[in-house]
Parts: structure tokens; sequence; C-alpha cells
């Protein structure tokens, strides 16, 4: 384990700061970060409480894998729209709910390609509003964290059916239509609402 002593707002500290989501509030704090693994946690007590015996038992329940990850979250929405917003406190609760069957786009607020998606899976939900077990949600996943999601790029588009929560990642078209096919080919809660024949817009 290698120990440093970092601020937040310069260079590179101020970059490492973004990645744990570490604030000027929250300071001074202690942190590991496992990097294979990209996971970080943070001490329960204050630096200044803490004694060498705390700070062993804390790092060797790190590399033991006895403490849980800290991940970054917003406060929850309300959510009494079609499009669902998931943040880092309810994706467990959100998404690993094995009665539904979810479709979640991992988004940066600053990607181009996550602002030209935006209107279109504001469309795909509202599209779905009336199937009560198909969800369409969105996280931003510069502010949230899951502890079984890698996001690489963005958007990242997984769908995690509600017999398959391991995920399965969207790599099709970007259109309504491309969605909406796909959709109608994977989710098994929509086919059971549909009676199994594909949806239909009227012409």
């Amino acid at each position: 384990m290698l120990f440093a002593w970092a601020g937040i707002s310069e260079g590179i500290q101020e970059r490492l700061a973004e990645f744990i989501g570490v604030t000027a509030e929250q300071l001074p704090s202690a942190w590991a970060l496992l990097p294979a693994d990209m996971k970080k946690f943070k001490a329960e007590k204050s630096p200044a409480d803490m004694t060498v015996e705390d700070i062993t038992k804390w790092i060797d329940d790190v590399k033991s894998g006895a403490l849980k990850p800290t991940l970054k979250s917003a406060e929850p929405e309300a959510n009494d729209g079609p499009l669902t917003v998931i943040v880092g406190k309810n994706w467990e609760e959100l998404v690993l709910d094995n009665t539904k069957d979810v479709l979640v786009e991992y988004y940066a607020p600053w990607c181009g390609h996550c602002k030209k998606l935006a209107p279109i899976w504001d469309e795909l939900a509202a599209a779905y509003a009336d199937v009560p077990n198909l969800t369409i949600a969105k996280m931003d996943a510069t502010a949230n964290e899951a502890e079984k999601v890698q996001v690489q790029g963005f958007p990242t588009i997984i769908f995690y059916p509600r017999d398959n929560k391991e995920g399965v990642t969207f790599d099709g078209g970007r259109e309504l239509a491309d969605f909406k096919k796909w959709l109608e080919e994977n989710s098994a809660v929509l086919k059971e609402a549909t009676g199994g024949e594909a949806k239909k817009d009227d012409l």
C-alpha cells in the first residue's frame, strides 16, 4: 500500500479528487484506492483521530474485501415522469428489481453524443410509459457510481432483463426506431404486454 498526501485544487490533485469524489467540505479525509478494480474506500474516522492501529485495521479490511467500496451518488429524484433517473444510492433498488426489464443509459453531461441522444431517450421512455414492468432510465455516471458498473465511454447503454441482472450491453443503432425494435426482440416484459406482437405505430 502506497501512502500519499494530496490536496484537491491543483493539476493532477484536482483530477484525482474529481475521480474519488472528494469535495472541500470533506477535507481532511483518508481514502484507499485499488486502481486495478477502480474501487475507492473512505475511512469512517477523520485522519486526525486515527491511530496506527486504526489505519492498519482499515487497510487490512480494504485488502481482504471486508469493506464495501465508497460510491459517489447524487440525491434521488421523485421519478414521477416516464423517464427514470437513477443515482448511486438507488441503483440496486431500481436496476436489480427482478420483476422488471430495465434499460439504462449511463451518460456524462458534457458528452456531445449523450446530448444528441437525450430527446430520443425521452421519447423512448414516453413510448413505453404504460408498460408497468419496463423501465427506461438514465444515470449521470460522472456524479454517480454503482459497484457492478464499469463505464468506459459515454453513452454506455446496458439492458438488465428481469432474468439476467448481469446486464447486456446495447451496441445497436441510436435512433428511436432502433431502440424500439431491439426492445421488441429482447424484452420479455414488452412481449408479454403486447401479446408477443411488435407494437406498431398508427399510420
